[in-house]
Parts: C-alpha cells; sequence; structure tokens
C-alpha cells in the first residue's frame, strides 16, 4: 500500500518509434498563416499544431524566399570564329605611353586568360560570362 507521504510520478511509455513526420505544403502553408495573425505567438501556434518554434520559424523563412527555377537548357550550338590579321596598335599620345611605362607588365595582361586546346589558342578577356567560355571550350574539345 502507498504511505500518505509517498508522492505520486507521472511516466510517459513511448511505445513507437519517432519518425519525421510529413506534412503537405498546405498544412504548413496554414501553419505559417496562423503565425502571422494579428497578435499570435509562434510558440504558442507550435504547441497547438504539435510542433516546435523552430520548425515555424524555418517555415516562415521559407515562405519569404523566393523558389529557384531552373532556366530551361539552352541546346549548345555552334558559333562561327572570325579571325582577322592583326593589326598594328593605335599610336598613343605620350600621357598614355607615361601610364603604360608605369605599370608592371604583369599588370597589363591581368584579367586575360589565354588557352590552348588541339593547337587553337583562345584569348578570354575580363567579363567573360562562365557559360560562354565553357561553350567555346566544348565547341573548340568536340571539333578537333
Amino acid at each position: 500500500m502507498l504511505e500518505p507521504s509517498t508522492s505520486v510520478h507521472r511516466v510517459e511509455v513511448i511505445t513507437e518509434t519517432g519518425r519525421r513526420r510529413q506534412f503537405s505544403a498546405d498544412d504548413k502553408a496554414r501553419f505559417v498563416k496562423d503565425t502571422l495573425a494579428p497578435g499570435a505567438v509562434v510558440s504558442e501556434v507550435a504547441r497547438r499544431h504539435g510542433l516546435s518554434p523552430q520548425q515555424l520559424f524555418t517555415w516562415r523563412r521559407q515562405t519569404r524566399q523566393p523558389v529557384a527555377i531552373p532556366a530551361a537548357h539552352a541546346p549548345e550550338a555552334f558559333v562561327p570564329a572570325v579571325v582577322t590579321p592583326s593589326s598594328t596598335p593605335p599610336e598613343r599620345s605620350p600621357r598614355q605611353r607615361r601610364r603604360l611605362r608605369k605599370t608592371p607588365e604583369c599588370a597589363e595582361n591581368s584579367g586575360i586568360i589565354e588557352l590552348e586546346i588541339n593547337g587553337v589558342a583562345v584569348r578570354v578577356g575580363r567579363g567573360a560570362e562562365a557559360a560562354t567560355v565553357a561553350a567555346v571550350i566544348h565547341a573548340l574539345k568536340t571539333c578537333t
């Protein structure tokens, strides 16, 4: 028997394994909408739906971020190259010559990448888009 001075404790027995619950997009939207109501407290809304407040805050952050839609993959196309004979550089003014003398030789070519693929030399200047450079390299590798 129990003595009157002995206290009774409640014990919760968990009989199933803790699985992740799956919520539909509609459920998530409804829960987030509940948190955005005037005077709503996120922890109270979370308790009411059996969630952690952190989960609701994550869903709220995700609804604020735009969804990245992958761009349609453009088919690769061959771009013809135009080769022109090199011409002599234009005459520079004395001021430009002085400025060129002050800069080291390596700075003059900085930002330029020169590639040689199968005997074809390609110079890539500053500001070239990565997709364009990749397409040119791919075309050179497949054509020769």
